[in-house]
């Protein structure tokens, strides 16, 4: 039940984050404007969550987790509503920015509950649960949003997802409720200089980096494919779009398994293992084939949520002081790179096509397999860690 309830908490703090995605084709015709500069509407929320993460990590001596959280998570619920009758792209953008700061925050506050109030050997099966609800938002929110839009429009899907925001808070306030708060350690140095020690770190730094290229090939995978799967000759349906999202149903098993592959193979060849997988799917999105597609999306997202659950473990193992700010820079880091993918790989897609979209992502999972050989720690600090 405690599993379920922190998958859940997962689920939805997240779920707005990337259902968007699936309605993209839906939002472009609805504004009049143009894939990318519509992706880079919706994934704008990516910036709002790297700013939270960043703010977070800052203040998080300062701020009392579950109040946090369920202030996060109810104000979420605003912008998200607010959604329903954006007037142009600059209102949805700004609006998609709020939802961001809103979700980070309560995502970045939740891993500080788990990591303080879980013993050592309930924290891997914690962060696991927590994470596993992560690939369900990703799933299970896509679904819904293309079948609301399908059927009811874009108003309603927006509405419906606010109320799952103020569920959400609900569920915090009371499964929370009678959580002693943990105390928080004596500064004994500023956050700066806190911050200063992390980017001297040359582990930390690869760590970030990798973090970067992570979402930055996965949001350029989940964005723009949505608008190769709608047009010929694929031509699927809204509703059928909502159905491809499936292929993140086999990562909601194997991602909680990174864990178990770090301590028995170690970070790097669990990391590259990772990166193989999501690579090898890439072939196959080029292929005018459903089934093809299919696939290489199924192996990308496995891939992918795999590598990420690696890094996030690594980052706590390799930061010598301060795991809180340093696991804020590495989320900040990461959602810039949902940014970054967005908007280059959008530029890409609309001058030179899909293929060479998928050539970029390809690059970018490349380029982190080689700032992987960076990420080691000492042996005497974290066994499993290299």
């Amino acid at each position: 039940m405690r599993s379920l309830l922190i998958g859940l908490a997962a689920f939805l703090t997240l779920v707005d984050l990337f259902a968007t995605q699936a309605i993209l084709p839906a939002l472009a015709e609805a504004y009049g404007v143009r894939p990318a500069a519509m992706g880079l509407a919706v994934n704008a929320s990516t910036l709002g969550m790297a700013i939270a993460a960043l703010g977070v990590a800052f203040f998080s001596r300062h701020i009392d987790r579950r109040l946090g959280i369920v202030l996060s998570l109810g104000l979420l619920a605003l912008p998200t509503a607010l959604l329903a009758s954006a007037p142009d792209l600059a209102t949805f953008a700004a609006l998609r920015i709020a939802q961001g700061l809103c979700m980070a925050t309560a995502f970045a506050l939740t891993l500080s509950y788990l990591a303080e109030h879980c013993s050592a050997s309930e924290s891997a099966g914690a962060f696991a649960a927590y994470i596993a609800g992560n690939v369900v938002s990703n799933l299970v929110g896509r679904l819904i949003a293309g079948t609301l839009v399908d059927h009811l429009g874009i108003a309603a899907n927006f509405l419906a997802f606010s109320a799952l925001n103020l569920a959400g808070a609900a569920l915090v306030w009371f499964w929370l409720g009678r959580a002693a708060p943990a105390p928080m350690p004596l500064a004994t140095h500023s956050t700066l200089a806190l911050w200063a020690m992390h980017f001297r770190n040359p582990a930390l730094c690869a760590s970030f980096a990798v973090g970067f290229l992570i979402l930055f090939a996965f949001i350029g995978t989940f964005s723009y494919v949505n608008f190769v799967l709608v047009r010929d000759p694929l031509a699927l349906s809204r509703t059928a779009l909502g159905l491809v999202y499936l292929v993140f149903l086999p990562s909601v098993f194997s991602t909680p398994l990174a864990g178990q592959a770090v301590t028995r193979f170690g970070t790097r060849a669990s990391f590259w293992g990772a990166l193989a997988v999501a690579g090898a799917g890439l072939p196959l999105l080029v292929l005018p084939s459903v089934p093809a597609v299919l696939v290489g999306l199924t192996l990308v997202g496995a891939g992918t949520f795999f590598a990420q659950a690696t890094t996030t473990a690594f980052v706590g193992r390799a930061a010598t002081t301060d795991r809180g700010s340093a696991s804020g820079i590495y989320l900040a880091s990461y959602f810039s790179g949902g940014l970054a993918g967005t908007a280059l790989l959008g530029a890409v897609f609309e001058r030179f096509g899909w293929a060479a979209c998928v050539a970029g992502i390809g690059f970018a999972l490349a380029l982190a397999a080689l700032l992987a050989l960076r990420m080691t720690v000492p042996a005497q600090m974290a066994p499993a860690a290299a």
